[in-house]
């Protein structure tokens, strides 16, 4: 018996979208990951299904080498619009930083993730629609995450402190 893929009906897309958050509800992102992945098989242009499979990815992270953050990454980048672009990228950054952290490694060493994930939430507010405060509210909880640590945590001897209250580097 040959065993293959088969594909979904395009009919079917919006009710795979509904399943995919479900799935991600119930942490089961695997899931979700794999019917993103079903969706784009017969629509490769479908920007939901792109955001619900990056986000699926970083739903998965463990702060562990095998955390796929270059993948979705590049799954963000490849959405239309600028500011999804920059606001997912970040969002990759703050969630893979979180992991790491988590997992145990030292603080220190996560600071240039947490100045990425700032830096393309302050590119992305800029250009954020109206009324859209997401940017504001990811910046917010990495500042407050920073906040949360003595500050000697966040620094190593020949390290530059990091001064949560600057604007991140351009």
């Amino acid at each position: 018996m040959e065993v293959k893929l088969k594909s979904i009906s395009t009919e079917s897309i919006p009710e795979a979208i509904s399943k995919i958050e479900t799935y991600r509800y119930l942490n089961e992102p695997e899931e979700a990951e794999s019917i993103c992945r079903d969706i784009l098989a017969i629509d490769p242009d479908n920007q939901m299904a792109r955001r619900l499979l990056g986000l699926s990815i970083t739903d998965q992270f463990t702060g562990g080498p095998g955390d796929r953050c270059g993948e979705a990454e590049g799954i963000f980048r490849s959405l239309q619009d600028r500011y999804e672009q920059l606001y997912y990228t970040g969002l990759v950054r703050e969630r893979w930083a979180k992991a790491q952290l988590a997992a145990g490694r030292p603080p220190h060493t996560l600071v240039p993730l947490f100045e990425g994930a700032l830096q393309c939430f302050e590119e992305a507010e800029q250009i954020r629609p109206a009324g859209n405060d997401d940017t504001i509210l990811r910046w917010n909880r990495c500042v407050r995450l920073l906040e949360s640590r003595v500050g000697s945590e966040w620094q190593q001897h020949d390290v530059e402190p990091f001064d949560v209250h600057d604007s991140p580097p351009v």
